[in-house]
Order: structure tokens, then C-alpha cells, then sequence
């Protein structure tokens, strides 16, 4: 009886520019067709792994493979060892991320061993992921929610790399979950009552600036010093470095609509919350499939200059830890839904929300919402 054979595969270091374009497009390409993956900017992925450009990389060491078979790129992977992070976790993790391959296990084993042996030559004791360099990166394998639009600031798995993760051996570390909310024509009569004594006892205002160049203007970076904390003690964060703030700052702030940027600021007029979403990009993303030019930039520009929009995507909230649990979100809320009603909003897409936290899982239960999208990290030790 006639016997196949499979091709080996070759696990190669990025190390050019080269490469790391082909890096890009291969992880763009695997979901060519399906109408639900958005594809990322591809010279922001470029711009990620060059020290010049993150600064995230000078508190990180890291690794890019690709995996090759019969000359052909099958899959791609990133060690990442981010010191500031594992220093004030006390933990010694490797992470991985950007891990994308065919459905074939011996690919997927194949670039997770070359990661694992990465990680284990330089004292680390497990291996983590799918994560990124930091918080701000993607993160979370999905597990739920295969048939639902992927926001530009989330991970689009496809469904096989589950049992691809069981059978490695790696488990469960934590979760995130995701809502889609049905945004009301107002805020309701609840809410607006929890406004007014949330301001009056507490002593606090919402702030609304017209541009970045305001923002920047009236209150420096103080709104990401206000992020760093509240996201202190949430899972696998890394404080961030000064230039970080600044880096996160000039990369994003300047593509918001400040109709949807609302911080809260106490009787000092120092910032003490802040919730942050924009339209949907999604679509725009996937007519260009990541390419600026030569029109990718204007289905972006068109996107996010629309006076009507049907999906958006809230992308954070952040409240000090002095002022938790004292109801502050509610004041982002009830500034943020007029202008649901104004641009004709139908979904929200709330970005992923630790399912341990239950404090900011509760800031929605005032909405119509389901819980659409499930996203998981996984452990294994070395």
C-alpha cells in the first residue's frame, strides 16, 4: 500500500524587513474571505516590532518565527519577555503572540516548541498567551463569538486553533468577555438620578475637549497617568514608561471623535476618569485589507469623519482607584448617549472585560446587551 509523507517544516528567525512584511500579509491572508476577521494597518504592524517606533520594546526581549514548509509560509509566532511586567508580577512568563498557522498541529506544535525553547534558555518557567507585548496589544484567543464582526482592537482566531491549544497541553489562565449593547435613545431615569449625587457628593465634573491638541493642552498626559493606575492590578498589565504614555497618546488620540471622549475630573479639575470609543473601522479595514494607500486611507477618513454610524466601539474606561466603586462610570455614560442618539448608533461593542471583573462587567447592566464573544489565555509550564 502506497504511503504519503508530509514535507518538513522549517522554523526561520524574522530578521529583515523583508520578512517581517511577509509576516504581516501571511497572518492577513489566512482569513482571506471571511467577512468577520478584521485585518490590521499593516505598517502599524510593521511600526510594532521596530524599536524606534514602541516603545514597548525597550522593556521586552523578543523573537519572530515563521514556519515554512515545501519553501511556503505556513504559520508565524512572537516570543515576547516583557521584564517589567514579569517584575511586578513576580512571575518569570514567556509570553507568546501574533500566532497565526494553518489548521495542521504539527505547524502550530512546531512554532510553539521553538517559542518554548526560546523562553526556557533565558530562565523563564511558562509559557502565556496569546498575548502581546502589553495590554494595548491583542490579546485572547476566541472562543465564542466566531460569528461576529472582530473590532480593530481585538483578536479574530479562527475556530480550529481550540483543540490545536487543548492538545499542546496548555490551559486556562483566564477569560474575557465581550457585549454587544443596544444603545438607548437616552440615559435612563436611573442613571441620571446616580448622576447627580455621584457629582454632587464626590465633587466632580465631566470634561469634553474639542481635539487632541486641547487635550494635550489642558491636562498633558495626566488621563493615561489615571489609566496606569486603574489598570495596575488587571491581569498580566505592565506599568507603562513615560515614553509609552506619550507613544499610546500620539498613536490614537489624534484619529478620535472627541463627541465620544469623556473624562471626569474632580474639584481640583484633575482627571479621574476616562471612557473612550470611536466608530467602527472594521469595514473600512476590511476594503482595504490593511493598506493605506493608494485608498485605503480614504475608506478610513470616511469611516471615521461619518456623521452617521451603526456599529462603534467602546474601547475603554478607566477610573482611579480612589474613586471606585463610587459610581463614577456613570457619568461617562449618561455624557456618551446623546450622542448614540445623534449619530443614529445602533451596536456597541464593548471592549474585553476580565470575567473576574465583576465591578465593570455591572456598569452595563443598566443597557439591553448580550454577552457575544468569549476570549481565552492559556498557561503551560516549561
Amino acid at each position: 500500500m502506497a504511503t504519503t509523507t508530509t514535507s518538513p517544516i522549517t522554523i526561520k528567525e524574522v530578521t529583515s524587513r523583508c520578512d517581517l512584511l511577509r509576516f504581516v500579509k501571511f497572518g492577513i491572508d489566512l482569513y482571506k474571505g471571511n467577512p468577520y476577521y478584521c485585518p490590521p494597518i499593516i505598517i502599524d504592524q510593521i511600526n510594532t516590532f521596530r524599536p524606534e517606533s514602541n516603545p514597548a520594546l525597550e522593556v521586552c526581549d523578543y523573537v519572530i518565527y515563521m514556519a515554512y514548509r515545501d519553501k511556503k509560509i505556513v504559520g508565524r509566532i512572537v516570543g515576547i519577555i516583557n521584564h517589567r511586567a514579569n517584575e511586578a508580577w513576580g512571575v518569570n512568563k514567556c509570553r507568546f503572540g501574533w500566532f497565526e498557522c494553518i489548521d495542521d498541529y504539527e505547524v502550530f506544535k512546531a512554532l510553539l516548541d521553538a517559542v518554548a525553547e526560546w523562553g526556557r534558555a533565558r530562565g523563564m518557567s511558562c509559557l502565556n498567551g496569546p498575548v502581546g507585548f502589553t495590554d494595548f496589544d491583542h490579546q485572547g484567543l476566541l472562543i465564542e463569538g466566531f460569528d461576529y464582526s472582530a473590532p480593530m482592537a481585538s483578536l479574530y482566531t479562527h475556530p480550529y486553533y481550540i483543540a490545536h491549544y487543548e492538545r499542546y497541553g496548555l490551559v486556562k489562565e483566564t477569560d474575557w468577555i465581550e457585549y454587544q449593547i443596544t444603545p438607548p435613545a437616552e440615559a435612563p431615569e436611573r442613571m441620571k438620578r446616580l448622576v447627580n449625587i455621584v457629582a454632587t457628593r464626590n465633587k466632580l465634573h465631566t470634561v469634553k475637549v474639542k481635539n487632541s491638541r486641547e487635550l494635550k493642552r489642558r491636562y498633558g498626559y495626566s488621563y493615561f497617568d489615571v489609566l496606569d493606575e486603574a489598570y495596575r492590578k488587571i491581569y498580566n498589565y505592565q506599568p507603562m514608561t513615560e515614553r509609552q504614555k506619550k507613544y499610546y497618546c500620539n498613536m490614537y488620540f489624534p484619529l478620535l471623535n472627541f463627541d465620544f471622549v469623556t473624562m471626569v475630573a474632580n474639584e481640583n479639575d484633575e482627571i479621574v476618569a476616562v471612557g473612550l470609543g470611536m466608530p467602527s473601522l472594521s469595514e473600512a479595514l476590511r476594503k482595504c485589507r490593511g493598506r493605506l494607500f493608494p485608498f485605503g486611507w480614504f475608506h478610513l477618513l470616511k469611516a471615521l469623519k461619518a456623521k452617521r454610524i451603526t456599529d462603534f466601539d467602546l474601547l475603554l474606561i478607566g477610573v482611579h482607584p480612589d474613586y471606585q466603586d463610587k459610581g463614577v462610570t456613570a457619568l461617562i455614560f449618561n455624557e456618551m448617549t446623546p450622542y448614540f442618539t445623534r449619530y443614529g448608533i445602533q451596536r456597541v461593542e464593548t471592549t474585553a472585560i476580565l470575567e473576574t471583573n465583576h465591578k465593570s462587567l455591572a456598569n452595563f447592566a443598566e443597557f439591553d446587551h448580550i454577552q457575544h464573544k468569549r476570549r481565552r489565555a492559556f498557561t503551560k509550564a516549561l
